[in-house]
């Protein structure tokens, strides 16, 4: 009998040291998923304030603001177009 009760007292001593080991490995583990949800939601901030800087880029008034102030272009009219054509084709000029 006193066999027994030394066996049961290990074994007892062996789950309890399992117990709080995977206790410990389960709070590890929920603190790491913590961390890589915070991660998860900067990133996703940062992707959104990138969408709106590339459509803030992106916009047709700010590449015409460019176009006319940096580059020095115009719009181009009949007057300033210069047409290309074969001499074969009709209403080609020589």
């Amino acid at each position: 009998m006193g066999r027994f009760c030394i066996f049961l007292a290990a074994v007892l001593m062996v789950s309890a040291i399992s117990l709080v080991t995977a206790r410990h490995q389960s709070r590890q583990l929920f603190v790491a998923l913590e961390r890589l949800e915070d991660r998860s939601r900067e990133l996703d901030i940062d992707w959104r304030r990138l969408q709106l800087e590339r459509a803030e880029l992106a916009r047709n008034a700010r590449i015409d603001h460019i176009a006319r102030t940096d580059l020095g272009m115009v719009t181009a009219t009949p007057d300033r177009t210069i047409y290309l054509g074969s001499p074969g084709l009709p209403g080609a000029r020589p």
